[in-house]
């Protein structure tokens, strides 16, 4: 049947007898037409005519005409349909097969959504997990999901554009958080010329660049915060008070100066076989260790290479204080992790409240020390963050005329140039030593003499 198919005549349509269909052919335009099925309601949209590239009759020499649907009523209306029939024979009349071209478009399309900012950014964060030197890959994982993704996550990748960085890195900058603005910027920055370099991500430049950082955020001022004395003896009374698993293990962050990746994800195979030994018979027993008689061989503890930053074993003397810290960490049977919430499977997360935490039970001290003093006791604790202790300890071991190779040997800064070539030297026995200092200077910070004692620091007889 030919005939002028309005809206009316699509809501009139007749169901076709079961199994059975049938069409009706509009005026215009040419080949276009509706298909009726049994079911009611049930008709689809089809233009019929000969499709480039389809096979060529002999007969006739001419390709015969196929039918192929443009869509369903009444999800694509009349006007809809019309449109799209005339489109594919302006296509068709320019030797191009609409259909072909669909699918190509609906590829580009696909390829957009796979290769969207958030794909890219997932697949550049389970390329830094499987990576060896994988440090930071949870935290730069974390602040990549929580800044990056949410403001660029939908975008395909080779449309982000310098004001979307730009604009993602100043809303960062003015919570003010500039140390994060830069964080995220070089998160960007990396994971950008990553995608370059790997290629399947249709990049050929990165939006970073000729960004600079400076200008967008302010220059990135080096952290100089340094605990005080009396911060010294909070924190150390806030650990105190903590309880398992963050008080312990900001006291050994403390006692050691190493970073905080290494401290919480410490293991008990990371410590000498004779030290985990007596540890656990003390567990049965409940008798504490004399530390001052086990041998000072024993009290060493061996970061492996995959947690330490320089891709090495780091050796870290233990002092007896900081082995009195282990000590009190209890034993897991389900896993090997020392700070732990979960029995040792994993190491300890969640250091933003722990911080919280800490920074209160330290507020609190500092203003009874004020008050003990007679001092005003409304103060609060200037802000810091967990690598600040780090600082702290470097800075104490300086005032205690520790050479400067042990003490950076201690904290795990690696040594350069003709030195790391041709220095070989552990300064294991250097390093305890120097340990030994710094956990005496804390001792007589947080557990000082009696002023009616005279301390007697040796010398001559008389």
């Amino acid at each position: 049947m030919r005939q002028n198919i309005t809206d009316k005549t699509l809501a009139n349509l007749k169901p076709a007898p079961a199994g059975k269909r049938y069409e009706i052919m509009d005026v215009r335009p040419p080949g276009f037409g509706v298909r009726v099925g049994s079911q009611k309601g049930r008709a689809t949209f089809f233009l019929k005519t000969r499709y480039p590239g389809s096979p060529i009759n002999p007969k006739t020499g001419y390709a015969n005409p196929t039918r192929r649907t443009l869509g369903d009523y009444p999800v694509m209306s009349l006007a809809e349909a019309r449109g799209k029939a005339e489109d594919w024979l302006r296509l068709i009349a320019e030797g191009v097969d609409p259909g072909e071209l669909e699918r190509r478009q609906r590829a580009t399309v696909e390829a957009q959504q796979a290769n969207t900012f958030a794909a890219m950014a997932e697949d550049y964060i389970r390329h830094r997990e499987r990576s060896r030197r994988n440090r930071r890959a949870k935290d730069d994982a974390r602040e990549i999901r929580n800044w990056l993704i949410p403001e660029l996550g939908n975008k395909p990748v080779t449309e982000v554009t310098r004001d979307d960085v730009r604009r993602v890195v100043r809303k960062i900058a003015d919570r003010p958080a500039p140390y994060l603005a830069h964080c995220v910027f070089g998160h960007a920055r990396t994971m950008f010329n990553w995608a370059i370099d790997s290629g399947g991500y249709g990049l050929e430049t990165s939006p970073c660049d000729r960004l600079k950082p400076a200008a967008i955020i302010g220059e990135k001022a080096p952290r100089d915060r340094v605990l005080s004395d009396d911060e010294i003896v909070a924190l150390s009374r806030a650990a105190e008070r903590l309880g398992n698993p963050f008080g312990p293990m900001f006291a050994l962050l403390l006692l050691t100066g190493q970073r905080k990746g290494e401290v919480s994800g410490a293991r008990w195979r990371e410590f000498h076989p004779e030290l985990v030994r007596l540890l656990r018979e003390r567990a049965k027993t409940g008798e504490p260790v004399e530390w001052s008689r086990v041998d000072d061989a024993v009290k060493l503890w061996t970061v492996p290479p995959e947690r330490f930053k320089s891709d090495a074993q780091h050796l870290v003397p233990l002092s007896d204080e900081a082995c009195r810290v282990i000590e009190a960490v209890p034993h897991f049977t389900q896993g090997d992790y020392l700070f732990s919430t979960n029995f040792g499977e994993k190491p300890v997360s969640g250091f933003s409240k722990a911080k919280a935490r800490l920074d209160r039970r330290m507020t609190r001290t500092l203003k009874a020390i004020a008050r003990k003093r007679g001092a005003i006791a409304d103060i609060d604790l200037p802000p810091f963050v967990i690598h600040d202790i780090r600082r702290t300890v470097r800075t104490g071991m300086a005032s205690l005329r520790i050479p400067d190779v042990v003490a950076e040997t201690i904290i795990g800064h690696g040594r350069r140039g003709v030195q790391r070539v041709y220095d070989q030297h552990r300064y294991v026995e250097e390093m305890r030593e120097a340990m030994d200092l710094w956990a005496g200077r804390l001792r007589d910070l947080t557990r000082p003499a009696p002023t009616n004692v005279i301390k007697l620091t040796g010398g001559g007889h008389g």
